[in-house]
């Protein structure tokens, strides 16, 4: 893909997806997500793979377009309220002994973990390289594999479906997994999408539905593993 054929859309789906892939911060993440699906909404609207059907201003959008960013926000605020859960402070008065013995473990563990690990590069070296490395497959693939029509959309689906799998390969948490998995449904949409002849409703309304069936499927879990380890870290799994 040539840098003349760059436009925001594009670019703040690039964008979005490397924040997802080399931060571990919900916080970041979970915005950088939405965003990302505002951006891949605007990227199909531009490139009108679907008829226009509506006029908001000056913009002309596809009621599925419309429903997929629904979609997309909802996967996402799904998954911010589950984080939300379980990162909040809860009533001690409202737990017995052998709870509050639990929390107290489960700080005095972190608050060790918080000491004897500070911010330090290394632990973006594994991410940083692995986005490096899903940029230069994006670029190079539109090329050798071409798919789409152009390879601006051969990219976009490239970017999102790699970002997704190597978000999976580096993630910490379980969230950060919902996170992969998402961007992976989103690559196999907007390839749908794009070289479909004629967009079916029933593929686009059952990626939508798995969709929101992960986003809860990970709030399920994060339930189960918050219940037994309060914490959302993979790695309290081999240590137990």
């Amino acid at each position: 893909m040539s840098l003349s054929s760059l436009n925001l859309p594009v670019l703040f789906i690039a964008l979005s997806g490397a924040l997802i892939l080399l931060l571990r911060d919900w916080r970041v993440t979970f915005p950088a997500l939405l965003v990302n699906y505002i951006a891949v909404a605007l990227f199909l609207a531009q490139q009108q793979f679907i008829k226009p059907d509506l006029h908001l201003g000056g913009l002309e959008l596809s009621t599925t377009v419309v429903v997929k960013l629904i979609t997309g926000v909802a996967a996402t605020a799904i998954l911010m309220i589950t984080a939300l859960t379980f990162s909040r402070e809860y009533n001690l008065e409202d737990l017995d002994e052998f709870s509050l013995t639990e929390l107290r473990r489960a700080a005095r563990r972190a608050q060790r973990m918080r000491a004897a690990e500070p911010l330090r590069l290394s632990d973006y070296v594994i991410p940083f390289w692995t986005l490096v490395l899903a940029m230069l497959a994006s670029v190079a693939l539109p090329r050798l594999y071409p798919i789409g029509n152009t390879t601006t959309i051969d990219f976009v689906w490239y970017w999102l479906g790699l970002i997704g799998l190597f978000t999976m390969v580096v993630a910490g948490d379980l969230l950060k997994i919902g996170l992969g998995l998402l961007l992976v449904i989103g690559s196999i949409d907007v390839l749908y999408t794009a070289i479909a002849s004629t967009v079916q409703v029933f593929p686009l309304a059952l990626l939508g539905l798995v969709t929101i069936v992960l986003a809860l499927g990970v709030a399920y879990l994060s339930g189960l593993l918050y219940g037994r380890l309060k914490t959302l870290e993979l790695n309290e799994l081999y240590k137990r």
